[in-house]
């Protein structure tokens, strides 16, 4: 019954993921969309299970971007700018302080005001709005060129059709 109730609930959070995607059908959103449900595991990096630098470095990874390890690193990486709220555009990474003690937490902005991340309860989507997220946001950082995410953020994956 657990797995049917999992299985479920990925389902409706990939549906409404897809649904309300500002990236819909984009590369970012077929790097992001498979992973969500997966556990969360401290250290972890692959599909097995995420931390939230693991998830983010794996969705990058996928779209031949190599990020910084932790969320620290990635939050004061020279490539990346720091950008306003306001600003925000899907591909971004949105950091937070969940540990008391400065950079500790990493998503990334999949447009309409939420991120996607790899929490407690595994990797899900939550809006930037959410109580416990807001009060710990710290900030924004842009990694992507304006030509990278044209074509990783905007266009939708082009699929090869074999010819006959």
């Amino acid at each position: 019954m657990r797995k049917v109730s999992m299985f479920l609930f990925s389902l409706a959070v990939l549906l409404a993921f897809q649904v309300g995607s500002a990236f819909a059908d984009s590369k970012l959103d077929k790097a992001v969309a498979p992973l969500i449900g997966i556990d969360y595991d401290y250290g972890g990096t692959t599909t097995k299970g995420f931390d939230c630098s693991g998830f983010t470095g794996y969705v990058f990874n996928e779209l031949g971007i190599d990020l910084p390890r932790t969320s620290k690193d990635m939050f004061s990486w020279e490539k990346s700018k720091k950008i306003a709220t306001d600003e925000l555009r899907p591909g971004d990474l949105v950091f937070f302080n969940t540990s008391g003690s400065g950079v500790s937490h990493v998503g990334i902005y999949v447009g309409n005001n939420n991120f996607a991340h790899a929490a407690s309860k595994g990797v899900t989507i939550t809006s930037l709005d959410e109580g416990y997220y807001a009060k710990r946001y710290l900030g924004a950082r842009r990694v992507m060129s304006d030509d990278t995410y044209n074509k990783v953020a905007t266009e939708p994956e082009v699929k090869e059709v074999a010819s006959k």
